[in-house]
C-alpha cells in the first residue's frame, strides 16, 4: 500500500497529514468560501484547527485501518498544500453509520484551485485505493443539494446519486431547506465499469 510514500497521481501526491500542516490547514479551514457548504457554513477559528481538528486527524492513522484515513493533497511538482482527501468509515449526519455504512470519500481544497480538476483526480484516486486496495464494498458521499460544484466531483469520480435527504440542522445556512444528496458506488458497481 502506498501510505509511507503517499498515493501519486498525474498532477498529485496524497500524503499523511503531520503536525507541521497547521498553517496551512488553518487557512484551509478558516476559508469562508470552502466552508460555505460545510457543518454550519462558518469559517474554523485557527486555534480550534489546532486544538481539535488537526489532533483528530492524526488520531485516525492510529485509530482508522491501514489505507483510510485523511491526506493532505500537495501538487507533485512544487510541493503546493492544495487541500486533503479522505476516506472513514460513513459518519455525516444523514448516512448509515456501523459496518453496513459503507467508507466516506471526503475532500476539501482551497479556493486558489477550484476548477482545475483537482478535485476529481484526488477522489478517483481514493476510489480506487477504496475498492482495488482496501477492498470496501460500498463508498459513500455527501453534500448539501445546492453545492452544485462538489456534486460534479462525484459524479466524475464515478459515485452516483441515490438520494435526497433532509436532517434538522442547529443552525441552518442558506440551501439547507433543500436538504442534503447522498452518492454511492458499489465494488460491483466499479469492477463493471473495467
Amino acid at each position: 500500500m502506498a501510505d509511507s510514500v503517499g498515493l501519486p497521481t498525474e498532477r498529485l501526491l496524497l500524503r499523511r497529514l503531520t503536525p507541521a500542516d497547521l498553517d496551512q490547514l488553518a487557512a484551509l479551514h478558516g476559508d469562508a468560501a470552502v466552508m460555505r457548504f460545510i457543518d454550519d457554513g462558518r469559517p474554523v477559528p485557527r486555534e480550534r484547527v489546532a486544538r481539535e481538528t488537526l489532533p483528530g486527524l492524526l488520531a485516525e492513522y492510529d485509530r482508522l485501518p491501514e489505507g483510510m484515513g485523511c491526506w493532505a493533497a500537495e501538487e507533485t511538482r512544487g510541493g503546493a498544500f492544495l487541500g486533503w482527501f479522505s476516506l472513514r468509515p460513513a459518519a455525516s449526519l444523514g448516512l448509515r453509520t456501523g459496518p453496513d455504512g459503507g467508507i466516506e470519500l471526503g475532500y476539501r481544497l482551497r479556493r486558489a484551485v477550484w476548477g482545475r480538476g483537482y478535485a476529481t483526480e484526488g477522489a478517483r484516486a481514493l476510489v480506487r485505493r477504496a475498492f482495488a486496495e482496501l477492498g470496501v464494498e460500498r463508498l459513500v458521499a455527501t453534500t448539501m443539494t445546492v453545492n452544485t460544484g462538489s456534486r460534479r466531483v462525484l459524479e466524475r469520480a464515478g459515485l452516483r446519486l441515490v438520494r435526497t435527504f433532509f436532517e434538522e440542522w442547529p443552525d441552518p445556512i442558506e440551501g439547507a431547506e433543500h436538504g442534503d444528496v447522498e452518492y454511492a458506488l458499489t465494488r460491483d458497481e466499479w469492477s463493471a465499469r473495467g
